[in-house]
């Protein structure tokens, strides 16, 4: 095992195919060693390239970041934010492994650190103060990942037959006790036409409109 370079693994090379391991296997199930087979290559020559798992990790949710609309001080914040909001959602859709990852770097790289400035610079330019730029920042990605933390988890798709859902996951739970959530249910949930994932866009709409009514107003 010499761990020589492997010619024309790059650093790019390695962190593309730890997040294709990552996309289809999970995170669990990625190693130093299973990326190593996953590229042909011993895992030593894989240190040439990043220093430890963690380097790996960091490699990765940059590369992620690198996807995701950074906003312009040249555009309109509303129509920015909303843009970054939804293609976050569709990076994180097709790297799921990475929701809980997005902040959690104690290292973050240049793409993270130059998407983090653009959000900051749009809503500056839009006419936040600092302090109102921070509770923008902070209130848009707590509804962006606590979002998409729920709807990755939730226990049926897009499309399911809702009232079986409904039935599987109240089990013999007697819905006269439950007035309330069957009520939620029957009129809402269970009705033609709805998808929890309308709820992402309602709620962006929510906060951009408290947002615009405290942006000039508060610091």
């Amino acid at each position: 095992m010499s761990g020589r370079v492997r010619p024309g693994l790059t650093r790019e090379a390695v962190l593309a195919a730890a997040v294709e391991l990552a996309d289809r296997d999970g995170l669990a199930a990625l190693s130093m060693r299973s990326l190593a087979r996953h590229l042909g290559v011993e895992a030593m020559s894989l240190y040439h390239h990043v220093a430890n798992k963690e380097a790996l990790l960091d490699g990765m949710v940059d590369a992620v970041f690198a996807e995701i609309h950074a906003p312009t001080a040249a555009g309109d914040w509303r129509v920015e934010m909303a843009a970054r909001h939804h293609s976050a959602r569709a990076a994180l859709t097709g790297h799921r492994w990475a929701v809980g990852l997005m902040d959690s770097r104690s290292s973050p790289g240049p793409a993270t650190l130059r998407h983090h400035d653009a959000v900051i610079g749009c809503l500056r330019a839009g006419g936040f103060s600092i302090a109102m730029s921070a509770h923008a920042f902070a209130v848009l990605d707590s509804h962006l990942y606590g979002f998409l933390v729920q709807e990755v988890s939730l226990p049926f798709d897009e499309g399911d037959d809702m009232g079986a859902v409904a039935e599987d996951i109240l089990g013999d739970v007697p819905m006269d006790g439950l007035p309330h959530l069957t009520e939620m249910a029957v009129e809402h949930v269970m009705q033609p036409g709805y998808a929890f994932a309308d709820e992402f866009d309602w709620g962006l709409e929510l906060i951009l409109d408290g947002l615009e009514r405290r942006r000039t107003t508060d610091g």
